[in-house]
């Protein structure tokens, strides 16, 4: 049984809290997510929670918005029960909730997407667009967001979507706002820009619960924190009186000694070779190279163009120009599944829109690779000898599940994230392209990705990695390509790498050739 202990924080006054949740227990099939845990939540503060993929942090975020109704146990607003059956009756309330997995409607505008459900009307009870687009603006101008309100959402990045995710909840003008791992799809420079709107949301007084995996972000933005393991409450204190190594030890029970657990390997021939690679209006001229058992780092802030390289190379998006050579030999690589034949694997940025199947079960997910190869004999599938190897890789990942036949909508963001993984480990693949692999993945489970990825170098796998994370790129690569607006701006060995040569790279567009005469 867990110790639970909760230190006074170090700028508490009295007792009055904006929200506390009091014994909250909440149980499915086969799992008790949360156990009598409880949370309190301070008037203009940021309140950290931290804990690894399934300690129930999620659960309990969804208790308070609304989603979930818990078993025992209650939500208290200002210090009186609230009775949530909805997340609208949270929003009532006052409770307002950035979700992890975004959950905007890409054929309706920026706009639309923000105010839905809350439309101004004219006269004759349509939706006055011009004040919709109008109350769009002066949210933007008040949050410094750049975008037009006309645009649909399909156009706009992840990072993009994140932001409108942020301004929705804002909108809201909730006196408590939930953040799960806000800045998961963010580059530095928005990360800042979403600091200066949380702090100015905490000047008014606002409660900010705030998920996050990345340590450095705790100590710069929360004033109070609170570890939960394995669905329980853990411990609970001001920021300063903590270390990342304790928080990180609080979480997962044990110490990560090695965070990124790089080795010498042998480096080999080269696998894959691109030439001039172009697609028109999004990337130009992107050559390099990777061989067997090398880590190549695809740095580059967001829009740089390292995504579409990915889904290039894996024939999402045919290249307009250029050439793909693989084992000394040109493909044209107009499909993934041709991809697949030639020993390429991609791990996608976005797990939900681009990854998984969140109607289907656990296994269903993993095994949907090679469903169409490797696995059958004379057209029918061979389920039992299939289901040992989903079952293997579960255990090799430490994917926590009630079952394989769970539904994959109802594990966490880093276990979903895990079995993805698992889905491309099973095609056996000669060339892995990772981008983000760890995005939303707690740092026990981030030590033990990167663990991965060094014992597949290690068999000769060829791996790029594409990571919004200076720390992981420079932990984990042999070499780092990095990007501005679609073009290489420069290459980096491993022994000459830093975070700040790194982002000026990042931040120069390629100088242009000087024609002479």
């Amino acid at each position: 049984m867990a110790t639970m202990t909760a230190e006074k924080p170090a700028t508490e006054a009295a007792t009055q809290y904006l929200l506390e949740v009091v014994d909250a227990r909440k149980t499915f099939p086969g799992v008790v997510a949360l156990d009598n845990v409880q949370l309190k939540i301070r008037p203009g503060t940021v309140h950290a929670l931290m804990g690894e993929n399934g300690a129930g942090k999620s659960t309990l975020m969804k208790i308070i918005a609304g989603i979930y109704i818990p078993d025992q146990g209650e939500v208290r607003l200002n210090g009186k029960p609230l009775q949530l059956h909805g997340p609208l009756d949270a929003l009532e309330a006052g409770i307002a909730m950035i979700h992890q997995e975004l959950n905007l409607m890409p054929y309706m505008s920026i706009a639309e997407n923000i105010w839905i459900r809350r439309e101004p009307l004219n006269a004759f009870g349509m939706v006055n667009h011009d004040k919709m687009n109008q109350m769009t603006e002066a949210l933007f101008e008040r949050l410094g967001i750049d975008m037009d309100p006309e645009m649909e959402v399909r156009h706009l990045t992840v990072a993009g979507r994140q932001m409108i995710e942020i301004a929705k909840a804002v909108s809201y003008e909730s006196d408590v706002l939930i953040m799960d791992e806000p800045t998961s799809s963010l580059a530095d420079r928005e990360v800042e820009h979403l600091f200066r709107i949380i702090n100015d949301l905490r000047t008014q007084g606002k409660g900010i619960i705030y998920i996050t995996h990345k340590m450095d972000e705790v100590f710069e933005i929360a004033d109070d924190i609170s570890v939960f393991r394995d669905g329980q409450f853990i411990h609970s204190t001001a920021a300063s009186n903590m270390t990342s190594d304790e928080i990180i030890k609080l979480m997962v029970g044990r110490e990560v000694t090695q965070m990124f657990p790089k080795e010498e390997v042998p480096i080999g021939e080269v696998v894959l070779s691109v030439d001039n690679l172009c697609l028109e209006s999004v990337f130009e001229d992107i050559s390099f190279e990777v061989r067997a058992g090398e880590i190549l780092g695809l740095a580059g802030l967001v829009g740089s163009g390292r995504t579409n390289v990915a889904e290039t190379l894996f024939g999402v998006t045919p290249p307009t120009s250029g050439r793909i050579v693989i084992d000394g030999k040109e493909e044209i690589i107009s499909s993934p599944h041709q991809a697949m034949l030639r020993g390429l694997a991609l791990l996608t940025e976005d797990r939900k829109e681009t990854g998984l199947f969140l109607g289907l079960s656990v296994v269903e997910n993993m095994e949907m690779a090679v469903l169409r190869d490797g696995y059958t004999r004379a057209t029918f599938v061979e389920q039992d000898r299939l289901d040992q190897e989903c079952d293997s890789m579960k255990e090799r990942l430490r994917v926590k599940t009630p079952s394989m036949e769970e539904r994959i909508g109802n594990l966490s963001g880093g276990n979903q994230q895990k079995v993805l993984i698992g889905r491309w480990l099973m095609t056996k693949p000669r060339i892995l392209i990772l981008d983000e692999p760890t995005r939303g993945i707690d740092v026990g489970a981030k030590a033990e990705i990167h663990k991965l990825i060094t014992e597949l170098v290690k068999q000769g796998v060829a791996v790029i990695m594409i990571s919004s994370e200076l720390p992981e790129v420079l932990g984990m690569s042999d070499r780092i390509m990095v990007m501005h607006e679609g073009r290489v701006t420069g290459f980096l060995d491993r022994s000459e790498a830093n975070q700040v040569n790194i982002m000026q790279l990042a931040s120069s567009p390629v100088e242009p050739p000087v024609v002479e005469g």
